[in-house]
């Protein structure tokens, strides 16, 4: 599942959406899309490669933040047998694409849509991405459809993903998923999800593999000034998290058996595990010898300072992942992606990213029992590279957004003090880093000792600087 950006309303002319512009054109993020781009997706919106199969019948609904118009994935969830049947649509972004033409180089340069607090950039023109190629309801759209067939305690017994046309009959929004399943007013389609959810999650369980609820943080700006929280994430994000999860597991694993494909694969980071041991010690986080680190991650609250500061130490646990190609047979040594403990695959969020394309490819081909198509074949290679620079050009933006988001929240309160949690010790001697409990910020402190990491503290705000852009604090 795409992950939740932070998000920013208010005033164009407030002094942080003016800082956020000033920061997308001093990384020089394309402002629109070139006229050949836009004509060519004018052209692809209007005539669409569209398939045989007929799937409207089937009532989907889809789940994402409220407002999104960018919509990957639909679902429709029901009983089979003492199982479930999952079938997942995904928005078949190819058939609008002609292959090395203006659209897929445009991608190709592009390779991820880029998230900013106040808008995105989007992989593709809002023409396609929020319109003809979106599973936006009511609208009947081209989707690769997955039917995933679940045995009583969720694990997997059939796997199949065709190209059919769909119409989305209802777009729900995380808040609203959770209200209905709590209250008891959801269909079974939705109650479904809470059903397959769980079972899923003990699924991860068993397997080793780990899902991280980190807290977001969330801006709203009040006459020109802003706040800044944390929202710890809804059981329902999990529940839908891991549907797509499944998904990607049956990618892999039919691209495997086909032997060509594209895996997402990740190792962890050597020492790693012993040195979160010493940060659950310093956070004062019970971690007994005989539990797992899945155990003890699954445990932790997101709402509790000290538990959403090993949280956010958690995420440092893995090697940044990796896009891995293979053709013909020839496996990857290490096929495995370490935090979801199986093979996985990108494949659900093909608006977004552009490795989905080729996965949902491949696998189209994998079940039919022919292979690839061409163009698959011809840029796979490239695809990584790619990848690897769309991330890190997305990974860049972020943290620069956060450091402005906090610069903006404290520009005015410089000489005040604040509760907050030393999650860190720092190098040299003295620094670290602090957690506040409100507003929901995380920098940089001075003047602390080891034995604080962990402690409730108070400190002074002693810089905010939306220019550089930094924020920084000393032990009061």
């Amino acid at each position: 599942m795409p992950r939740r950006p932070l998000h920013v309303t208010g005033a164009p002319e407030g002094p942080l959406l003016t800082a956020l512009a000033a920061l997308r054109d001093k990384l020089h993020v394309p402002a629109g899309f070139p006229p050949d781009v836009l004509a060519a997706a004018d052209e692809a919106a209007a005539h669409p490669v569209l398939p045989a199969e007929d799937a409207t019948d089937i009532p989907f609904f889809t789940i994402d933040p409220p407002g999104s118009l960018d919509l990957d994935q639909a679902m429709h969830l029901s009983r089979q047998g003492t199982g479930y049947r999952v079938r997942y649509a995904i928005a078949d972004v190819a058939a609008f694409v002609v292959p090395d033409g203006p659209l897929d180089r445009e991608a190709h340069h592009r390779a991820v849509t880029l998230y900013f607090p106040d808008l995105r950039i989007p992989l593709h023109p809002p023409v396609l991405s929020e319109g003809a190629a979106s599973l936006l309801p009511g609208q009947t759209r081209p989707a690769a459809v997955w039917t995933i067939d679940l045995d009583a305690s969720g694990g997997t017994l059939a796997v199949d993903v065709r190209r059919a046309l769909i119409r989305s009959k209802q777009r729900l929004d995380y808040d609203s998923v959770q209200k209905k399943i709590d209250d008891g007013t959801a269909e079974e389609p939705l109650l479904l999800l809470k059903t397959i959810g769980l079972l899923r999650e003990q699924v991860e369980i068993a397997r080793g593999g780990i899902s991280l609820r980190v807290p977001d943080q969330e801006i709203v700006e009040h006459d020109h000034t802003y706040e800044l929280t944390y929202r710890a994430p809804l059981a329902a994000d999990g529940w839908n998290a891991q549907l797509s999860l499944l998904t990607g597991m049956a990618a892999a694993e039919l691209m495997l058996a086909h032997g060509t494909g594209v895996l997402r694969t990740q190792v962890p980071k050597p020492g790693k595990l012993e040195e979160l041991h010493h940060t659950a010690d310093a956070l004062h986080i019970d971690w007994p010898p005989h539990m797992s680190y899945a155990e003890r991650v699954r445990t932790l609250d997101p709402s509790v300072p000290r538990e959403a500061a090993f949280l956010q130490a958690c995420t440092g646990l893995m090697r940044r992942a990796d896009y891995t190609v293979f053709r013909d047979g020839h496996l990857p040594p290490n096929p495995v992606h370490a935090s979801v403990a199986a093979p996985y695959a990108h494949c659900t969020a093909p608006l977004r990213r552009l490795v989905d394309r080729y996965a949902t490819e491949i696998c189209l081909a994998a079940v039919a029992g022919r292979e690839p198509p061409e163009w698959v074949l011809a840029a796979l290679d490239a695809v990584p590279a790619r990848m690897k620079e769309g991330g890190e050009r997305a990974g860049d933006i972020d943290g620069k957004c956060v450091d402005l988001v906090e610069a903006a929240v404290l520009k005015d309160r410089v000489g005040e003090i604040f509760e907050g949690v030393v999650v860190k010790q720092g190098n040299p001697p003295g620094t670290g880093t602090v957690q506040l409990e409100s507003p929901a910020v995380v920098g940089p402190v001075t003047g602390i000792t080891e034995t604080d990491v962990g402690r409730r503290l108070q400190v002074r705000l002693t810089r905010a600087d939306m220019e550089v852009p930094t924020v920084s604090f000393a032990l009061a």
